[in-house]
């Protein structure tokens, strides 16, 4: 088929495809799931084609930063993409590999896993007929055992079933999310490590150390890489009390300049890049968060969040942006740091041995469980474990234009 351009010259068009797909909630956060074999076969390996198939079905990179043109939300929390497959591990059920688009620029950084979209990952490997029938019970829970292909670990999703299909409706309340469904627990087994290296929990070796940040000074820092890389300082350092909601920072630009710079001074402390410059392209990992001591504070949706009902304030920023509610994997980087004494997460919330905390976050609370010990010198936790929520929102196809990718 032809057409006249503006130019009056004959030219062809590019049909659009279509791709099998399933948009989900999961958690805080929601984005486009996609089973691999579903992918065109060029797009089902890694690589440009892949990056730019997704960045296409999101709508990045978009200069205007609101993903008109695709099923992205021009947030963090909604620029992403998953892909799921039957595991080619032992023992597991399905293989998650995740993809954080980014808004503007044109890229997908695969460096870590999103804690909120496990949730649906669980949900969705039942869904798209990726579990074994037998491993599905008629009523119950269906424990589905998941490979987080990014940063190579365990994750097991608690998942509801009735009448042989998922259950998401429910009672479940869950700060930051309108609505409530049904409860999933997940289990993310030996978060001690981001699986890039097999390092160390800490990998500094301290659990605080002093972070020297260009135009801020010398800050203490825990930097811990347990459910994803991050970097933990304490609030009063520069220059916020922990209970400050979006607006406060996201409407800043030079905050939000300083947090990147902090991120990046602690990125090439954690070894996870070498020159500051390839931090641009690692958007997702580390995330940068500060903590302070319980205080009252009225959350984004208007609810009293009360000193008393909570153990320590956390404020966490993502893609270069304070999150609206809490990242899952941060969550677990909290919980990790929290149990392990004398990290700022810890003494944030009182200090001495913890097996949960409850942390304050712009939406409201959230509690998360870790149990730590020393092994041979060095803090290990086996598991994290906290409580979502997943739901499809639509599903059928997403198509993009075919010369896109």
């Amino acid at each position: 088929m032809r057409a006249l351009n503006k130019g009056n010259i004959d030219v062809a068009h590019v049909s659009q495809i279509r791709i099998p797909a399933t948009y989900m909630r999961g958690g805080t956060s929601k984005g486009v799931f996609f089973k691999l074999t579903d992918l065109p076969e060029r797009c089902q390996k890694p690589g440009e084609a892949r990056d730019k198939l997704l960045m296409r079905v999101i709508g990045s990179p978009d200069p205007y930063a609101a993903h008109i043109d695709g099923m992205g939300g021009a947030t963090s929390s909604t620029s992403k993409c998953v892909m799921l497959s039957k595991s080619t591990q032992p023992d597991h059920d399905v293989d998650y590999l995740y993809g954080q688009v980014s808004i503007d620029k044109a890229f997908v950084d695969w460096s870590g896993n999103c804690g909120n979209l496990s949730t649906a990952a669980g949900a969705f490997a039942i869904h798209a007929g990726l579990m074994d029938p037998a491993r599905v019970p008629a009523n119950g829970t269906c424990v589905v055992r998941i490979w987080q292909a990014n940063i190579r670990k365990t994750i097991i999703a608690h998942v509801p079933i009735s009448n042989g299909q998922v259950q998401e409706t429910g009672d479940f309340e869950l700060d930051g999310v309108t609505f409530p469904a049904a409860e999933i627990v997940l289990e993310f087994l030996d978060p001690s490590d981001d699986g890039e290296d097999g390092g160390s929990m800490f990998p500094t070796g301290n659990l605080v150390d002093d972070l020297e940040v260009p135009g801020i000074g010398t800050i203490k820092a825990t930097m811990i890489t347990a459910g994803i890389p991050t970097i933990f300082v304490n609030a009063a350092d520069i220059g916020y009390t922990g209970t400050e909601l979006r607006e406060a920072i996201n409407t800043k630009p030079e905050a939000l300049a300083k947090f990147e710079t902090l991120r990046v001074a602690g990125a090439l402390r954690m070894g996870l890049i070498k020159t500051a410059a390839e931090a641009a392209n690692r958007q997702h990992t580390p995330k940068v968060a500060f903590v302070s001591k319980p205080a009252d504070y009225v959350s984004s949706s208007g609810k009293q969040i009360k000193a008393g009902d909570i153990d320590l304030n956390v404020r966490a920023l993502s893609m270069g942006k304070l999150h609206h509610a809490m990242m899952g994997t941060a969550a677990v980087a909290i919980g990790t740091a929290a149990a392990i004494p004398g990290t700022l997460v810890n003494l944030a919330a009182g200090g001495g041995p913890r097996e949960a905390v409850r942390f304050g976050h712009p939406s409201g609370t959230l509690r998360v469980g870790a149990a730590a010990e020393r092994v041979d010198g060095q803090w290990m936790v086996k598991k994290a474990i906290m409580s979502r929520s997943a739901r499809v929102l639509m599903e059928g196809v997403v198509r993009v234009p075919g010369d896109s990718f």
